[in-house]
C-alpha cells in the first residue's frame, strides 16, 4: 500500500468536472475476459525472540534495506508503521500467483530471520500501539487528515495488515462474469470474507469485542474516505460520483508540508476558482487516498481480508476468492448464496452497514453468514480443479473449511483461545515461534473471554502498490 509518487509535479492543465467523470469512467473498469489474478500480502514485523517487544526503528530500517537486496518478482514496499508488503505481478493462473509469491516470501523471510525478525500474519497488532516508521509528506498529511475523526486512522496506517486480492473487472456484457455482477458480488461476498478470515481480535493486550479489529478501524474512519459508493446498475457512474464527492486528503507541494484542507471535496476544489486548480495528476493522486473495501483500479482490488496466520495462510483467501469470481458456476452459486444478505445492508454502502459490522464483530457465530460461507467454500472446492489449481492449494482450502468454516470459527477464535490459557504458549496463532495449536476435530470451543478482560501475561519477559493506499 505504499505510493511511489511522494513528490509533486508542476501543475499542468486544470481538469473540469466533466473531464474527471470521463477519466474515472475510462480507467476504473477495464472490461474483458477474466484472465489475470494478483495478490498483495501485508505482514507485521516482529521480534523472533519475543513478539511483544517493539522492533526499534533502526532494526526495521536495516531489515527493510536487507530485504530490498533480495531479487524478487513481486514488488516490495513498506507501510507507514514498518509493515512489509509484497505485491505480485499479474499472474495467468492461481497456481502461478501462489508459486511466485511463495518463493518471494521464502527469500524475504530468510533475510529477516538472519536479523532475528519474523513476518507475522495478524490483521491488527495485539501488543503495539500506532507508531509511525515512515516520515514522508504523504503520511504526515494522511495522519493529520485522519486524526480529525479519531485514532482509528493511525491504527489503520501503523498496526494493521491484510491480504488484498486483485481480480479482473470482468466482461462488459451481463452474466456471472460481467463487471456489474462482479462489482455487486464483491460488496456482498466481502462481508462473508471478513467473517471467514477474521484474525484480529486483540489490541493493546485486550480483546476488543470484535473478531476483526482491523475491520472495526475501517468503520471508524469516515465513509467518504473508507467507504464505497452506493450500489446501482452503473458502477462506473457511481464510482465517478464518489471520487468527485470524496474529501480531498491533501494538496501536494514541491516544498514544505502539504496542505490538508478540511471538508473540501474534489468537486468543490474544481468549482472553487482556486489559484491552484486541480490537475490530472491531482486526480490520480486523489484516487489513491480513497480506501473503500472494493477499489476499482482497472481491475478490482478486494481489501477487506485480515492478514492470515502461518507462512501460507494467505493462500486460502486468495484461492477461495479467485474460484468464486473466475469460475462461472461458482460465481453463480456465490451470487445466489449472498443475495439474501443484501437486505441486511439496509441499503448502506460497505463497510458502514449492519451486515459488515456483524461480520467483523461476531464472524461465523452469525448463523446466516456461516451457512453462506459453507456454501461458498463448497462451490470454491468444486471450482478449483476446473481452474487448474495445484492439489496443495485445494487441500489447503479443504483443511481450512474443516477447521474453521464447518465449525463456525475463524483464526481469531484460536487467538482468543490462547488468551484464555488453552494449549499453547499464549501467543497469537501464526506469531513467531509456531502457529498455535488447532483444537481437536469436534472439540467444543471454550466460551469466549468477556470483552475488556486484560490479556494474561504467560511469559517471564515482555513481548516481538498503491498507499496505505
Amino acid at each position: 500500500m505504499s505510493d511511489p509518487s511522494d513528490g509533486c509535479l508542476e501543475p499542468c492543465t486544470a481538469v473540469t468536472e466533466a473531464e474527471v467523470e470521463a477519466l474515472v469512467r475510462g480507467i476504473c473498469f477495464k472490461t474483458g475476459p477474466p484472465r489475470r489474478l494478483g495478490v498483495e500480502v501485508e505482514w507485521l514485523v516482529h521480534e523472533l525472540r519475543d513478539p511483544r517487544l517493539p522492533v526499534s526503528p533502526e532494526r526495521l530500517e536495516a531489515a527493510h534495506a536487507a530485504a530490498r537486496t533480495v531479487p524478487l518478482r513481486s514488488a516490495l514496499s513498506i507501510e507507514p508503521g514498518g509493515q512489509l508488503e509484497l505485491s505480485s505481478p499479474p499472474a495467468a493462473s492461481l497456481t502461478e500467483c501462489v508459486g511466485t509469491v511463495s518463493a518471494d516470501l521464502d527469500a524475504v523471510r530468510a533475510v529477516l530471520r538472519g536479523d532475528g525478525l519474523a513476518l507475522v500474519g495478524l490483521g491488527h497488532d495485539p501488543w503495539q500501539g500506532p507508531r509511525r516508521f515512515l516520515r514522508e509528506p504523504r503520511y504526515d498529511a494522511m495522519e493529520a487528515c485522519l486524526d480529525r475523526t479519531g485514532p482509528a486512522g493511525r491504527a489503520m496506517m501503523c498496526t494493521s495488515a491484510s491480504v488484498q486480492v486483485c481480480l479482473d473487472a470482468g466482461f462488459e456484457e451481463p452474466g456471472p462474469l460481467g463487471h456489474v455482477r462482479r462489482w455487486w458480488l464483491a460488496h456482498q461476498l466481502g462481508a462473508v470474507l471478513v467473517a471467514v478470515f477474521a484474525n484480529s481480535p486483540v489490541a493493546g493486550h485486550r480483546p476488543t469485542g470484535w473478531l476483526s479489529t482491523r475491520q472495526l478501524r475501517w468503520t471508524q474512519i469516515d465513509a467518504g474516505r473508507a467507504g464505497g459508493p452506493p450500489l446501482d446498475a452503473d458502477p462506473r457512474g457511481a464510482w465517478a460520483r464518489h471520487v468527485l464527492d470524496a474529501p480531498v486528503m491533501c494538496v501536494r507541494r514541491d516544498g514544505g508540508p502539504w496542505d490538508v484542507p478540511q471538508g473540501l471535496t474534489f468537486r468543490e476544489w474544481i468549482r472553487s476558482g482556486s489559484p491552484r486548480p486541480p490537475t490530472r495528476e491531482d486526480l490520480d493522486y486523489h484516487v489513491t487516498t480513497l480506501f473503500p473495501p472494493v477499489r476499482p483500479r482497472g481491475h478490482l482490488e478486494l481489501r477487506m481480508i485480515d492478514a492470515q496466520p502461518g507462512d501460507d495462510g494467505w493462500i486460502v483467501p486468495l484461492a477461495v476468492t479467485a474460484a468464486l469470481f473466475d469460475d462461472p458456476e461458482a460465481a453463480e452459486t456465490a451470487y445466489r448464496a449472498v443475495k439474501p444478505l443484501a437486505e441486511r445492508t439496509r441499503g448502506r454502502p460497505a463497510p458502514h452497514n449492519p451486515l459488515w459490522r456483524d461480520a467483523a464483530r461476531v464472524g461465523l457465530a452469525d448463523p446466516e453468514l456461516r451457512e453462506v460461507a459453507d456454501t461458498c467454500f463448497g462451490a470454491a472446492l468444486r471450482a478449483l480443479p476446473r481452474l487448474g489449481a495445484a492439489t496443495g492449494i485445494t487441500d489447503a482450502v479443504a483443511a481450512y473449511h474443516d477447521r474453521y468454516v464447518a465449525r463456525g470459527r475463524c483464526p481469531a477464535d484460536d487467538l482468543l483461545d490462547g488468551l484464555r490459557g488453552a494449549p499453547g504458549d499464549g501467543r497469537p496463532h501464526g506469531a513467531a515461534r509456531g502457529t498455535g495449536t488447532a483444537p481437536a476435530p469436534g472439540a467444543r470451543p471454550p466460551a469466549r473471554r468477556p470483552h475488556g478482560t486484560p490479556l494474561r501475561d504467560t511469559h517471564p519477559h515482555p513481548h516481538g502498490k498503491d498507499t496505505r493506499s
